[in-house]
């Protein structure tokens, strides 16, 4: 038969050869380094036999799908280590993450301190050169070598008859799973297990909560110690280490996952940053409503809610009740109810429709972090409808909007995702291939004549529509969607939303769903690891410390801070037992941007002395100036200040 290599290359070889027998023929050294093979652009491992003509690449660990592969082998050998230190434990799954990779166990009550155990039993197994062995059995086999692990056997149960099933076999430890594997062990060259944490089976609170073992690996220790050192200033910067530190927000067991509780200091942020975005929507035509946080399922129904987003929703029902009632995860059927109160003319339109909405969505637990992805937020939801002929202009007004706050809050390391429905996913979305199709070539136009860059994605459009989203990486370098602009072609017939056109006629509007900020919460989060906590003075929650050389002059102090507070500038007196000098250095290391320093030069002369994070000190500024300035770096919002 005819192997086909990637520079064009074409050898013969007796039908059956293996990957790794055809490898050592070419080169000693690529027998050594590679771990797989795609045979006809499919991944295999690079033992398995060749049996027609094929066209064939060797991957290395140095390669994006060896990588992969390098940490999928060892997340094995880490469940392998467990199984041996710890006996009695049940296997999850564990799968490769965007940074590494994971393996959840049941039955296994472990700290911080047994990873290091765990570790050096993974060494012992990569010191073996254990080979991983694939075996293909039937559905019946599977059960069988399955027989004590309660969460395998359920996943059996779950697979098609049709369906290959493989196990990979690593010495004594055998697991379910496509594969393909690295030849053998020792091929992992650089590993480190990371921390511990709680996940549902499945990702379902209804299920048992295993233990999650969370590691990374890489070809070789340079490369790890690189990412290590990145996520130690990472762990650094993170916003949940920060939050704490400047006491923004906590969390608590009692209360709940994903249900993040603001401090005074982090309610002052979340409260700026509502203003700010309340008065420029306002600027640009957006009317406020205030809807329920909670509808009938009727509503949903309606909206498509019930049929393709019920997982994420909060249902709330009474035996004594004949409503089923949930929490809202958009505002978008409430406005629409609003908006048919009543007849509305062409000319009427562009409406523009604001909430400052509460939403509950139903994360599951694995996914949650911090303020990055909770159950209930805050959104700058909008809703504008409008004729097909004002869908362009809207759009980019929604663009411009939102270009607008990012540069205000010095968010600019964003992408742009043309988010996509995925065809052959119908379950998943309105069936309408019609409407996607044009929908999808609606924005697409848009988009394209609107010059930004951006890149498509199938299947991560919103159920009834297609959508742009705004990307950013967070401080671990993970990428979440901050804010979407939707074209909804679904839900306005489903409403029966209406307007009567010149020529008499009843037409159906289009409607343009979007945020300009996105998530109060999540945006938070962002600014705290964009900023590191040193916020501008307009989004600072204490934006002055005045601090007294004694108890004497505290009159004085505090008359400036209420003079301050009526100037709308949020200000606080240090009233602590401590030295002028202490009080200044912890207002610096809370970050506080304006220090106001008031003694008996200040007192006799009816003025302040002013410090800086940069440095910068002024002595003896009138009060009245001092307070005007501060207003303007309110006013204007910037980034930093100077007097």
């Amino acid at each position: 038969m005819k192997i086909e290599f990637p520079d064009g290359t074409v050898k013969e070889f007796a039908p059956g050869i293996t990957g790794h027998e055809i490898a050592l023929s070419l080169s000693e050294h690529l027998a050594r380094v590679a771990v797989a093979m795609t045979i006809n652009n499919k991944l295999s491992d690079i033992s398995a036999p060749i049996l027609e003509d094929s066209a064939v690449k060797f991957i290395t660990t140095h390669d994006p799908e060896g990588l992969e592969l390098l940490r999928h082998s060892t997340a094995h050998i880490m469940a392998s280590a467990v199984c041996r230190l710890f006996p009695e434990a049940k296997l999850g799954i564990g799968p490769v993450i965007e940074d590494g990779f994971y393996y959840d166990f049941d039955n296994l009550k472990i700290t911080r301190d047994d990873l290091e155990t765990i570790e050096n039993e993974m060494r012992n197994i990569i010191k073996e050169k254990i080979p991983f062995e694939r075996k293909v059995v039937t559905k019946e086999e599977a059960l069988a070598l399955s027989g004590e692990e309660p969460y395998k056997m359920e996943l059996i149960r779950e697979l098609p008859e049709e369906e290959e099933i493989s196990y990979y076999m690593t010495g004594d430890y055998k697991d379910l799973c496509r594969g393909p594997h690295i030849p053998h062990t020792g091929h992992v060259k650089a590993f480190k297990l990371l921390r511990i944490a709680g996940a549902y089976w499945r990702g379902d609170s209804n299920n048992s909560m295993l233990t999650r073992i969370y590691g990374t690996c890489f070809p070789d220790k340079k490369a790890l110690n690189e990412y290590l050192e990145l996520r130690k200033i990472a762990e650094e910067n993170d916003h949940v280490k920060l939050g704490k530190e400047l006491d923004l927000f906590i969390t608590d067991k009692t209360i709940g996952q994903g249900l993040p509780l603001l401090t005074p200091r982090g309610a002052a942020i979340k409260n700026v940053l509502i203003q700010f975005v309340e008065e420029e929507e306002r600027k640009r035509g957006y009317v406020y409503t205030i809807t329920p946080f909670i509808g009938k399922s009727e509503l949903y129904k309606i909206s498509g809610h019930w049929d393709h987003y019920k997982e994420h929703m909060f249902i709330v029902s009474e035996e004594s009740s004949d409503e089923e009632l949930a929490l809202r995860p958009m505002t978008c059927p409430f406005q629409f109810t609003l908006y048919n109160r009543k007849l509305h003319s062409y000319k009427e339109l562009p409406i523009r429709y604001a909430e400052t909405s509460t939403l509950f969505r139903n994360e599951s637990s694995g996914s949650m972090h911090g303020l990055i992805r909770i159950r209930q937020f805050t959104l700058a939801e909008g809703h504008i409808i409008c004729r097909p002929d004002q869908l362009e202009e809207e759009f980019d007004n929604a663009l411009d909007l939102i270009g607008f706050i990012m540069k205000t809050l010095d968010m600019t390391e964003y992408t742009y995702r043309f988010s996509k429905w995925d065809p052959k996913n119908k379950a998943k979305y309105i069936d309408n291939p019609e409407a996607w199709e044009k929908s999808e070539a609606t924005l697409k136009k848009i988009l394209d004549k609107s010059g930004i860059p951006y890149v498509e994605a199938e299947g991560e459009s919103a159920f009834y529509g297609p959508k742009l989203d705004i990307q950013m990486k967070n401080i671990w370098g993970k990428e979440d969607t901050i804010i979407t602009v939707q074209i909804d072609f679904a839900l306005p017939g489903r409403f029966n939303m209406t307007y009567q056109d010149k020529d008499g006629t009843e037409k159906t509007p289009f409607i343009i769903h979007r945020s300009s900020i996105g998530c109060y919460e999540r945006t938070m989060a962002i600014l705290i690891e964009h900023f590191r906590g040193k916020f501008p003075f307009w989004i600072a929650p204490e934006q002055m410390r005045i601090v007294t050389v004694s108890d004497q002059f505290y009159d004085f102090a505090f008359a400036l801070r209420d003079k301050c507070r009526n100037a709308g500038i949020r200000a606080e007196v240090d009233v602590r037992d401590e030295t002028l000098n202490k009080k200044i250095r912890d207002a610096q290391v809370q970050y506080i941007p304006v220090i106001a320093t008031i003694g008996k030069k200040e007192v006799d002369a009816q003025t302040v002395s002013v410090r800086t994070l940069d440095g910068t000190v002024k002595y003896g500024m009138n009060l009245d100036e001092f307070i005007r300035i501060c207003q303007g770096f309110n006013k204007d919002r910037n980034l930093t200040i100077t007097f």
